[in-house]
């Protein structure tokens, strides 16, 4: 297994932030995945993530955001966090160039990348994986966050809970039915965080990117 630390360099201004790719010998693919607003790329959730995804042969490159390269708790402005995740898709084009490339994400991580290939159709990604869109602030329902999803020239994979308080369960379906080139995979009785009572939501959300990415690998 080819997992390293790397330290990733968004721009002059910037700065740089900490990043790790976690690639399996047998990789079918890589994956950028970005994670939340509210903890690191070292979250428990996001390493195992990680770790689940190699094993079923899906190589990732997690990064930091600089909000929390630098401890600090608010979240970064949109133009900061899509620079980022620009510096993160081109490291791993050049690292691994030879490999299917997807951007993804955890709530915050996915909204900033797809707002970012919304704007930059030319990345050489072909997909995006939303592990949790957080359409709306909980307890106000909107879907004014999803407009840029139309924008977006890619296939996309949303994977949402129905008691996810981000992402009225109705209105996610709404937005998705909208989206010629979006899939939606329904966990049920997920919250955001995608606990769900005792079930093993982990293994759901790596079958689910698996099939997915198997197939748009193919295209």
């Amino acid at each position: 297994m080819s997992s390293k630390r790397i330290v990733l360099q968004v721009s002059d201004t910037i700065g740089k932030v900490t990043a790790e790719y976690n690639v399996p010998p047998n990789a079918t693919c890589l994956l950028t995945l970005a994670h939340g607003a509210g903890a690191g790329m070292d979250h428990s959730f996001m390493v195992s993530l990680s770790g689940s995804l190699s094993a079923a042969g899906i190589g990732t490159m997690r990064f930091n955001f600089p909000f929390a390269e630098n401890k600090k708790g608010r979240p970064d402005t949109p133009a900061v966090a899509h620079q980022t995740i620009e510096a993160a898709i081109m490291k791993a084009h050049d690292l691994f160039p030879d490999l299917p490339l997807f951007a993804s994400g955890k709530s915050f991580g996915g909204r900033m990348s797809s707002q970012y290939l919304a704007t930059h159709p030319d990345t050489g990604v072909k997909g995006i994986v939303f592990y949790g869109f957080p359409l709306h602030p909980a307890g106000k329902p909107s879907i004014d966050r999803a407009e840029h999803l139309k924008e977006i020239k890619v296939p996309m994979l949303f994977l949402q809970g129905t008691k996810d308080t981000l992402a009225q369960w109705e209105l996610i379906a709404e937005v998705c039915g909208s989206l010629k080139k979006a899939k939606l995979v329904k966990l049920e009785g997920a919250d955001h965080s995608f606990k769900a009572g005792k079930q093993d939501t982990m293994s759901m959300l790596v079958k689910a990117t698996a099939e997915w990415v198997g197939k748009m690998g193919k295209k």
